[in-house]
Order: C-alpha cells, then sequence, then structure tokens
C-alpha cells in the first residue's frame, strides 16, 4: 500500500467512521468500500484542489449514497430520518430543553443547508472543506452556512427560553 494513503487512513480513519455511523448505522461494512473506492481513486487526488480530509469524506459521500440507492432508500429519507444520533450534541445543549426544538430545527431546514451544517458541525470540517465534500464554491458554502446558522439561531430562540422568561417578555409587549 502507498505510503500516503496509509497515513491517510490512520489519520482520517476515525473521523470516516464516525461520519458513516451517524448517517447509516452500518459504518464497518461502509468503511471497508470507502477505502477500497479511495485507493482505486487515489491518482485522481489533487492537492491542488483542497485537502486529502475533504476529499475522503467526499469518497465517503459517494459511497453512502451508492448505499441508500442499492437498498432503494431516498437520500432525502437518509436526511429526513429521526436524529436519533444527536446524543453527544443534545448532551453539550441541555438535552432536555433543546433536544425536540433542535431535532425538528434541522429537519426544516433545506437539505442542501442541513448537510452542510452536518459536515461542519458534526464532521469539523471548514466550510471550504464541506464544499470539496458537496462540489460547490466555497463562497457558496459559505453563504448556505450563514442561512442554515441563522435559521436554527432563529427556531432554537423562543425554545431556549423558559415559560417565565416567555410570560415576562409578552408582558414587556
Amino acid at each position: 500500500m502507498d505510503d500516503w494513503f496509509e497515513a491517510l487512513v490512520q489519520e482520517h480513519g476515525t473521523a470516516i467512521h464516525a461520519y458513516l455511523m451517524r448517517r447509516s448505522g452500518v459504518a464497518d461494512d461502509l468503511l471497508g468500500d470507502v477505502w477500497v473506492v479511495a485507493y482505486g481513486a487515489r491518482s485522481s487526488y489533487d492537492p491542488s484542489l483542497g485537502s486529502a480530509r475533504a476529499w475522503l469524506f467526499g469518497v465517503a459521500r459517494h459511497v453512502l449514497h451508492g448505499y441508500y440507492r442499492k437498498h432503494r432508500f431516498r437520500v432525502r429519507r437518509l436526511v429526513d430520518r429521526p436524529f436519533d444520533e444527536t446524543a453527544a450534541v443534545d448532551a453539550r445543549l441541555d438535552a432536555e430543553a433543546l433536544g425536540p426544538a433542535l431535532r425538528t430545527a434541522m429537519r426544516e431546514l433545506p437539505a442542501a443547508e442541513r448537510e452542510l451544517l452536518l459536515l461542519v458541525a458534526w464532521e469539523d470540517l471548514t466550510p471550504t472543506e464541506a464544499a470539496q465534500v458537496l462540489g460547490i464554491p466555497a463562497g457558496t458554502a459559505r453563504s448556505r452556512l450563514h442561512r442554515a446558522r441563522q435559521r436554527m439561531d432563529e427556531r432554537l430562540s423562543g425554545s431556549s427560553r423558559t415559560p417565565d422568561d416567555r410570560k415576562r417578555q409578552e408582558a414587556d409587549r
């Protein structure tokens, strides 16, 4: 195996596995497919077009979409299914208060914005790397990410207030 590719597997394997697990629940099966596809396509990787990490996430996304097509699932079902995997996010955000509102707000985002937000928030990709994964210009990714964050803020700002806070706000009107 090429030393370069072996280093990629070592450096990014855990992150790619976590991405596949959050998106499918069958990460072990799909991870092997990602490495096979990536190894076969390694000569097509151009470092001047972006990071190897983003390229691998793009390969993983492609393998994941193929898995869902093969099993007659539409990709839309992938992003619209309940967010059971948000346990780690919920723990950081006071799960009792924000969990249901977070899941609802995420489902209400347009699919393109939701996918971008998840790549940046969960996979810790930069907006430029996420743009590479999605095959869109970096400026478009930054604009979509900004809109997604604004929409999430708008939806969640009402959810984080207690009933007493809401009564005080209504009384101040």
